[in-house]
């Protein structure tokens, strides 16, 4: 991670990786089963600007099986996408499919959501599925304890996902070795963990930091904590973050959450909301957030948004994406998806510029609350 420039905490870096360039701090846009839901191929990823692609560990595993993309020569031949493509370890999906008792230290069994089969997957099994599927970037396996926890339980899951922490990096080495291996330049990101334990949470960044990875999520927030005890927590463990390691908080979020993070020190992010959001009508604007369901956009002939340049705002109106929604019609996901896909990588490309121009605190204060703003 290299960093360009600075404005106060907010960070303005160049992240390289075998894929390709990321220009931080920047968006990952998820396809879940490697494809966005709504419709959308790699090329539409593309057009829309998007620099990351988020697929999903454990759904793939399962469907249509890790051994399946690696012998179609990993996710980007499998998908077409050139870019960078970062695998989550399977874990959070994992933790809510497993009953507690079924969590020891060699991992977790658990039952398959498509047919119920038994499932074991610990650190060297999420490495190995995800070195099958050839990922730019590999997490480490943890666990996602819910929220709230109490601080015995927190202190003992911190304390594992650590010493599955070793056991990931000591797995991904091997691996790497390999001769068949897609990706031999496989990076490996740490997870920072400890619920809402500011002293949990500090040990353990001081501890994962030592094992100098390539870099560091910051994991199980965004679980129905108040957003203000977010922020805190980022707060309270970014001075431990290692300064030339990219900074990924998981699974968030809203435009303000983001654009909040991003002044505490933060530089990766990913969230389904853009997509799942846009399925049921929901869009992003810079005036705040539209549902395309109501009904006074039946007559509305305005673009989404007259300053986006999508392919859904520059050829389509709200009343015609409305109807496509309403209707069903597969056209409609996809223009919405499109946009908010649009939106979110045009917002990191804003979010970029105003810190290159050491003006953050500006476009703070003008957009963090007004584009989670429903109109």
């Amino acid at each position: 991670m290299k960093i360009l420039c600075k404005d106060k905490q907010a960070r303005r870096g160049e992240f390289q990786t075998v894929h390709g360039t990321v220009q931080t701090p920047a968006f990952q846009n998820v396809a879940t089963a490697a494809a966005i839901k709504g419709g959308l191929s790699a090329n539409d990823l593309k057009a829309n600007n998007c620099q990351v692609m988020f697929c999903n560990t454990y759904h793939l595993h399962v469907r249509p099986g890790d051994e399946v993309i690696k012998k179609a020569g990993g996710l980007h031949a499998f998908t077409g996408w050139e870019g960078p493509i970062l695998t989550d370890s399977g874990g959070f999906q994992v933790f809510s499919l497993a009953k507690l008792n079924n969590i020891k230290e060699e991992g977790v069994t658990f039952a398959s959501h498509v047919d119920g089969r038994r499932i074991f997957m610990g650190p060297e099994e999420s490495m190995r599925i995800q070195s099958n599927l050839g990922s730019t970037i590999a997490m480490a396996f943890d666990e996602c304890v819910e929220n709230p926890a109490t601080y015995e339980y927190a202190k003992e899951s911190s304390e594992r996902t650590i010493r599955w922490l070793e056991r990931c990096q000591a797995e991904m080495k091997r691996l790497n070795a390999l001769p068949d291996t897609v990706n031999k330049q496989q990076l490996l990101f740490g997870i920072n963990q400890g619920c809402c334990f500011e002293d949990i949470r500090i040990d353990n960044m001081k501890r994962i930091a030592a094992m100098d990875l390539d870099g560091y999520g910051i994991g199980g927030l965004a679980v129905g904590e108040p957003k203000e005890e977010m922020y805190r927590i980022i707060g309270e463990i970014e001075p431990y973050m290692p300064e030339n390691k990219i900074r990924y908080l998981m699974g968030v979020g809203t435009p303000g959450n983001i654009i909040t993070a991003v002044k505490l020190g933060v530089d990766l992010f990913d969230c389904v909301m853009p997509s799942r959001n846009a399925r049921h009508g929901q869009v992003f604007t810079w005036d705040g957030i539209l549902n395309l369901n109501n009904a006074k956009y039946i007559t509305d002939f305005e673009p989404i948004d007259t300053r986006c340049t999508c392919e859904a705002c520059t050829k389509h109106s709200r009343a015609y994406i409305r109807h496509l929604l309403k209707s069903g019609e597969m056209l409609g996901m996809r223009l919405a998806v499109i946009h908010n896909l649009h939106f979110y990588n045009e917002l990191m490309e804003k979010i970029r510029t105003a810190i290159e121009q050491q003006r953050y605190d500006s476009f703070f204060e003008e957009y963090v609350n007004k584009l989670d703003t429903r109109i």
